[in-house]
Formats: structure tokens, C-alpha cells, sequence
């Protein structure tokens, strides 16, 4: 049988730590990076800019025809382009982050974005974040890690990634907006969060980011090993 690329599937809640273990663990195997939760942020600022009615699927289909996203490597920070545009930083605000989960439950979106990840396999060994990678996107991928940390670590990590931006935000309002996340997350009809029953579960509440990265590559070494 044919060996497809390694895909490696990182799943979890908003704010604990897929991405960085995720950029990190593709930087030490020289894998290619993507952030599917980048793509949804995208979708929802093309949304939230054009003024979508996310009520209506004709709306949704037409703005979705618009969107072109591009992930551009090989500097300091991947970015992220919406229709040529640089969005790497806008998508991170907090307007975004209110907003991500409802335009992410969308049938539509769902499907699109879906697609569009699960064309990148033919192109390289890829670790790929987001909520439902080892589930929805690569049900088949070779090692699937689910994330999680305590709702108190979660908060105060995205807290001091809003705020050293320079976001006027309380402590209150990203506790309040990822308890909502959650909800919407883990409750919608399409591609819900769950964990996968073949995931590594990694509770990195009390573990540093090196830590992380060790348990995660001995998974990988172990899987390449047998």
C-alpha cells in the first residue's frame, strides 16, 4: 500500500495551546504548519467586514465564493492573507473572537473549509490545529493529540495574549467569551468538538511549553518506530 504524508491532528478548546505545540512540533520535524482555526478567523473578518447575513445561505454562499486564504511562510510569523491582504494580526482581535464560533457552526462554512484543508495532505507532512481535525477533517490521521487546560490557565492565557496587543478587554470578558466558545463549539451539529478515541490526551494546565513539545514527539517517535 501506497504511504500517504504523515498528518499529525491537534484538537482541542479555544486558548490552550494547540497552536504554539503545533508550530513548534512542525519547526523540529519540518512539517508544514496550518492553522485551520486562521481560516475560520478569516472567514468571519471577510463576514464581519461585508456585513454577511449569516442567516442566509445564499449570503453565505455568494461571500464564500469571494474568499481566497493563504497561508505565507517562512518568516518570523506565518501569515495569513485574505484576498491578497495581511490579516495575521486583525484576526486575533477580540471583534473576531465573538464572533468565530457562530460563523464556524455554520453548515456552509463547515464544508468549505473542510475541503479546502483536506487538500492540503497531497502537499507535505503536515500538523494541522483546530476542533475537529482528527475527527472530521483527517478521521485517519497518524497521530491525533486532543488539548485541553483548566478553564482558569485558558483565560489568563488569552487574557495576556489580548491585552500585550494592547486590547482594552477584562479579565470578565474572555472568561465570559470562551465559556461561550465552548458552548458553541462542543453543541453544534457540524464537526462538533470531541475528542477522537484514538487521541493523546494532553492536559498542559501545569506543563511548560518544552514539556509539551517532549510528549508530543515521543508520541510521533513511537508511532515512526513501530
Amino acid at each position: 500500500m501506497t504511504r500517504h504524508n504523515f498528518i499529525i491532528a491537534i484538537d482541542g478548546y479555544s486558548s490552550c495551546g494547540k497552536s504554539t505545540v503545533a508550530k513548534a512540533l512542525a519547526k523540529k520535524l519540518h512539517f508544514v504548519f496550518v492553522d485551520s482555526g486562521a481560516m475560520y478567523r478569516a472567514v468571519t473578518l471577510y463576514f464581519l467586514r461585508n456585513k454577511v447575513d449569516m442567516d442566509n445561505t445564499e449570503s453565505v454562499l455568494q461571500a464564500l465564493a469571494d474568499i481566497h486564504i493563504d497561508f505565507v511562510p517562512n518568516t518570523a510569523q506565518t501569515q495569513i492573507l485574505l484576498n491578497g491582504d495581511d490579516i495575521s494580526e486583525e484576526i486575533r482581535q477580540m471583534a473576531v473572537s465573538e464572533k468565530v464560533s457562530e460563523v464556524s457552526a455554520i453548515k456552509e462554512v463547515r464544508h468549505a473549509m473542510v475541503a479546502q484543508q483536506q487538500k492540503l495532505r497531497s502537499r507535505r507532512n503536515i500538523v494541522m490545529d483546530g476542533r475537529d481535525i482528527g475527527t472530521t477533517v483527517f478521521p485517519d490521521a497518524d497521530l491525533k493529540i486532543f488539548m485541553t487546560a483548566s478553564p482558569s490557565v485558558r483565560a489568563e492565557r488569552r487574557y495576556a495574549e489580548l491585552t500585550a496587543k494592547g486590547e482594552d478587554v477584562t479579565m470578565e470578558e474572555v472568561q465570559e467569551n470562551l465559556s461561550h466558545r465552548d458552548h458553541i463549539d462542543s453543541t453544534r451539529e457540524e464537526s462538533p468538538l470531541r475528542q477522537a478515541e484514538d487521541a493523546l490526551i494532553l492536559d498542559n494546565s501545569n506543563l511548560t511549553q518544552d514539556q509539551q513539545l517532549e510528549i508530543v514527539l515521543n508520541a510521533y517517535y513511537s508511532i515512526k518506530k513501530a
